[in-house]
């Protein structure tokens, strides 16, 4: 099924596709650190062939039992959590983790993550269905944490060569800055949080941004992070801004001290 948002004379919109929701068994085969506290993993297996993703914001649960499993059962009984997919082939998929915490001191993803061995079992469910970005937005406005940051990297990844706009991640500090390829036109910079609450860096610099800030023309926004940006993100795109509610992406991706939370989709 596919519903569009309601559009007037926009340069884009978002639609919602949906998708045939299946369950697929893999293997943890690589991981790659691109910093001490963040990694992409791969997992592969047959069972990937035809996966697909439509929009960049898209999510997918993986489930991450604890040892060898021997049924189906088991594996959809295992502990699961949220995930954006980076990018995918025949056979494999790639998706990224910011890890929290010290080793012990870790959720269950974040720990299979980072010290799970290869050829470990895994699943994954999904995507049940994806908000597709159509059209070319006149100016980008991308902000978001690390655990925004495969989205944000598959955005910068579908803009033209002329795109323009502004992408803002916030890190822990300037040794844990992530790259995110974009276009000449976007700007891309780092806030660092120095030891402060998760989010609150970023918060600052919404709060700082005003009316005048706003691009020109038909603007996109993402905003994603911890959920307490979910209040001074949407004070900036639809109260400063003016921007409509319905071409918009707010959401709090995880909730502190709330390891079941989950992105609303």
């Amino acid at each position: 099924m596919t519903t569009a948002t309601p559009s007037t004379d926009s340069s884009f919109r978002l639609v919602r596709h949906g998708l045939d929701l299946r369950f697929r068994q893999v293997v943890l085969a690589a991981r790659t650190w691109q910093t001490d506290s963040y990694v992409r993993v791969r997992v592969e297996g047959a069972d990937l062939d035809g996966f697909e993703s439509l929009g960049s914001d898209d999510h997918i649960r993986l489930f991450f039992p604890d040892g060898p499993v021997d049924s189906v059962e088991e594996l959809r009984a295992a502990p699961s959590r949220e995930y954006t997919p980076f990018a995918w082939g025949d056979g494999w998929l790639d998706v990224e983790f910011f890890i929290h915490g010290d080793p012990g001191d870790r959720g269950v993803a974040a720990q299979w993550a980072a010290s799970a061995p290869i050829g470990a079992s895994v699943a994954v469910g999904g995507p049940r269905g994806s908000l597709v970005l159509e059209g070319r937005p006149d100016a980008w406005f991308l902000a978001g944490d690390e655990t925004a940051v495969p989205a944000i990297r598959r955005f910068a990844a579908s803009m033209g060569p002329d795109a323009v706009g502004r992408i803002v991640i916030e890190v822990s500090d300037g040794a844990h800055e992530l790259f995110v390829e974009a276009p000449d036109g976007v700007a891309v910079s780092y806030l660092h949080r120095n030891g402060a609450a998760a989010g609150s860096a970023l918060a600052f610099r919404l709060d700082e941004l005003s009316a005048e800030d706003r691009p020109a023309g038909d603007v996109f926004a993402f905003v994603a992070a911890e959920q307490a940006i979910v209040k001074p993100g949407r004070a900036l795109v639809l109260e400063r801004w003016g921007l409509d509610s319905e071409s918009v992406v707010v959401k709090g991706y995880w909730k502190q001290g709330d390891v079941s939370y989950h992105a609303p989709h």
